[in-house]
């Protein structure tokens, strides 16, 4: 009998993914989802605002952290080493456990309406990436390097994901820069 978890945010999460997987993403409810939980739809309201969100659960609490991953190197570090370098943090930290977050991006994928979220979640990510920017003193083109960084995590998560055997989040988040860098220089 699997053990009961308290942490009624966990549970929903738990719940919608395992309903999203058997029924697909347009199907399933927040009512299906929070009765699965063993819980209320206003219980899934005060821990949610919408179905979407239970896949990018906390990640506007990390902005914040992304913001002063950025800003927290030393300014000898150049802007590019402080972004990447946060980013690879960042990156790493989200891969702890590749088979869900592979299982999450699969569900993504397969919905318009998840994929316009995960959009609007790196367009917050750049903006905390541009905000770690200006606060290290380059204001003058953050927001198109906070833009260009987001779009590189996203195609570096993707191929981390995708990769058998996985390479580092790291290496895959080079790869990419040097994709675009390669593209730029043409």
């Amino acid at each position: 009998m699997p053990r009961w978890n308290p942490d009624p945010q966990e549970r929903l999460v738990t719940a919608a993914v395992e309903l999203f997987r058997q029924h697909g993403y347009d199907a399933v409810t927040v009512t299906d989802i929070a009765e699965k939980a063993g819980l209320t739809r206003r219980s899934f309201f005060r821990h949610f605002s919408d179905k979407r969100e239970v896949l990018f659960a906390g990640s506007h609490a990390n902005l914040p952290g992304i913001t002063r991953l950025v800003e927290e190197y030393p300014p000898d570090v150049t802007a590019r080493d402080a972004v990447m370098g946060a980013l690879i943090q960042v990156g790493e930290y989200l891969l702890t456990d590749p088979a869900a977050q592979a299982l999450r991006q699969d569900l993504i994928d397969g919905s318009p309406e998840l994929k316009e979220r995960e959009r609007t979640k790196l367009a917050d990510m750049a903006a905390a990436l541009a905000a770690g920017l200006v606060l290290r003193g380059t204001p003058a083109d953050a927001h198109s390097i906070g833009v260009f960084s987001a779009g590189i995590f996203h195609s570096a998560y993707v191929r981390a994901l995708r990769s058998h055997p996985a390479d580092s989040f790291s290496d895959q988040l080079h790869a990419s820069a040097a994709v675009i860098a390669r593209f730029l220089a043409e």
